[in-house]
């Protein structure tokens, strides 16, 4: 089964982090992430720009509407995802309980119903 692991956690940027708190965290995403890569299970992990990045669209009442940063107001981010695929939910459940941020944040676990790949949609079996 594959999960998405979405990283939570407040937002800070480098100069509030600190170089050496910036080095470990560093660090130890690098293993976490070499972990899920021995163990077989990483799909893929994405690393994302801070929030201020952000760019929204929605398009309520017909009307294409773009803004700059985030839609909702808040004060922590989405800072990362990892998607590994693993027997159960268990197994991510365990894999969740060792990503760095679980710490100092939140890790959400979300099954995937659907992916794009060489051009069709593929389900799940859950």
């Amino acid at each position: 089964m594959r999960y998405t692991l979405l990283l939570h956690y407040p937002e800070m940027t480098p100069d509030d982090l600190g170089p050496e708190a910036l080095a470990e965290g560093m660090r130890e995403f690098d293993a976490y992430a070499a972990a899920l890569d021995a163990a077989g299970v990483l799909v893929s992990a994405e690393v994302l720009q801070p929030s201020s990045a952000t760019t929204t669209v929605t398009a309520q009442g017909g009307t294409l509407r773009v803004q700059d940063g985030p839609f909702a107001d808040t004060k922590e981010q989405i800072g990362g995802t990892f998607v590994i695929d693993v027997d159960d939910l268990d197994a991510a459940i365990g894999w969740a309980g060792k990503a760095p941020s679980v710490s100092w944040g939140t890790v959400e676990i979300r099954p995937t119903m659907t992916r794009f790949h060489d051009g069709a949609w593929t389900a799940f079996a859950g």
